[in-house]
Formats: structure tokens, sequence, C-alpha cells
């Protein structure tokens, strides 16, 4: 492997697994970065009270696991063939699958994985690895999800990005300059903001003086966080957009016509304490589009 912090995607053998291969090995073309491709091999401790029922699971999950391996490098292959060359690295990995997935995010540019793996009941929108990486990656997490054409995510429309202020909206706010910029896509920088004396419901309108002080005072957020980025990416056009709703309902409906969905892990409304805030956990439950989850700098 280069120097380069590969994207790296974690494989299981879903359905959902391919479509994550298929995005990172995309993205992987689009930023001239590496991709390495990871499968985790857990032998649950129980199998271990019978020796040699343990070493013939061991045998067999490694088999399984090298299949997963190849089965994804020709799925990334032929990617790559399309969109460009990629340098594709694949290792197998003992251990448990959060945490050893954790640690591999040190390492990675982004780590990307599906919504939901072989060993998850099949009601959840999303499963536990997915979650639990979230919440606790050193490195962005892109969450494939949502709609699809021929097993394939989006590749068109805009890259979405929610601002609100906070730390780690900033990150957010750089990371989607560069995946737009990448994908030649526009960017649609979105600032929502709500406040109990300005609903609607209570009479207030849109020409009401503190509606439009709030207003006038989120568009100056927007601008404040987009300042720099746009010089640093000219080809980049920016759609800014202001509006008083709740984040996700209007995140979501952007996400039913954008290619990806980039906020941060918490916003300036979340508890300190939260590893997700509300906003990031009801897109990568609920998106239609794969969701790119970006923690601050500094915050693991």
């Amino acid at each position: 492997m280069t120097d380069t912090q590969p994207i790296v995607v974690a494989v299981d053998g879903s359905d959902a697994a391919a479509t994550a291969v298929i995005w990172a090995a995309r993205a992987a073309a689009a930023r001239a970065l590496p991709l390495h491709i990871v499968t985790v091999v857990h032998i649950p401790a129980f199998y271990y009270s019978e020796p040699y029922l343990a070493e013939s699971f061991h045998e067999e999950m490694k088999e399984t696991a090298r299949a997963r391996l190849d089965s994804a490098v020709v799925l990334a292959k032929r990617i790559a063939d399309e969109q460009g060359p990629v340098e594709i690295t694949t290792e197998q990995i003992e251990g448990k699958v959060v945490p050893t997935l954790v640690e591999v995010s040190r390492r990675a540019d982004t780590v990307v994985l599906g919504s939901r793996g072989l060993g998850e009941v099949k009601g959840l929108l999303v499963g536990s690895v997915t979650l639990g990486l979230a919440s606790h990656a050193h490195c962005p997490v892109a969450i494939v999800r949502g709609r699809t054409l021929d097993g394939a995510p989006p590749s068109d429309g805009p890259v979405v990005v929610g601002v609100d202020g906070s730390e780690a909206s900033v990150r957010a706010v750089e990371v989607a300059f560069a995946e737009a910029a990448a994908r030649k896509a526009t960017l649609v920088a979105v600032n929502v903001w709500s406040d109990v004396s300005v609903q609607p419901s209570l009479g207030a309108v849109p020409e009401d003086p503190q509606w439009s002080r709030i207003q006038t005072g989120e568009e100056v957020v927007l601008a404040e966080n987009l300042a720099g980025f746009q010089e640093r990416y000219p080809d980049v056009v920016v759609e800014r957009v202001v509006a008083r709703d709740r984040p996700v309902r209007v995140l979501s409906e952007y996400a039913e016509r954008a290619q990806l969905i980039v906020v941060g892990s918490r916003g300036r409304g979340g508890f300190k304490g939260l590893l997700l805030g509300s906003t990031s956990n009801a897109l990568m439950q609920t998106a239609d589009c794969p969701v790119l989850i970006v923690r601050p700098d500094g915050e693991k």
C-alpha cells in the first residue's frame, strides 16, 4: 500500500457490502486514492470450548473470508476499468468486528460500509456494526444506503452538506467541497433553523421581524462556514439554502435526488456526550442516498 491513506471498504458477503464496494471504488477513482478492501473474521468465544470444532470453524471462516475478498476485488476492478485506475489491496483480519474496524479507521481516509450486513436482523434499518463504527471511527464514515440502479448507488445529482456552525459541521463542509470537486457535482449547502417563538402555529409569518432577524443570522452562519472553501474550490458551483424547518426533514428531501449527503457527527444542538446527533443518526437510518458522517478534527 502507498503512504497515501486509502479509502477502506468492509465486506461481509452481503448485497449491501457489494453496493458499498461499488461506491468505494468510484470514490477512490474520483479522488485518486488507493482502495483497501477488508473483511473481519470473528470466532465466537463459545466455539473454543470444543477445540476441534473451533479449528474446523476457523478454517471454514477463513476460506469464506478469502472468497468474499476475491469477489469484492473482481467487482472493484470492474468499476476501476470504467472510472479510472485504482490501486486495490485486501486484508483479512481476525477479531471483533467493530473494534477491529475502528482500529483500521486510524489509517484510513474514509471507511465505507453497507447499511446492514449478513448477520443483522432483517427488520433493522441500519446494522449494529454500521452504528458502532459511525459512533467511534477516527475518520469519516460513509454509509452506502438508499436507492440503487442495477445494484449501484447513485452517481449523479448534487452533493448536499448540512451546515449549522458547529465544529463537526465546519469539518463536514471541508469534506463536502472535496467530494463535490472530485465528482464534478454541484454542492448544496443547507442551513436549517427552527425556533419555537416563530412557529407558524403560533401565528408567526416570514414577515415577522423576529423571523427575519433569525433568518438573516442563519444566512450569516452559512456564509461564514463557506468562506474560504469557495476560493480553494473555484470550480465547484454552490447553492445556498437557509430554511426554517427540521434539519432531518429538509436533508431527507434533498437525499431523494442527491448522490451524497455529508453531515457532522453531532450538531450545535446535540449534547456533548452524545457520539452521534439526532440528525446524523436519523439520516444514516433513512436517507435515500449514501450518507457521509464526519467527526471534528481531534474528536475520537
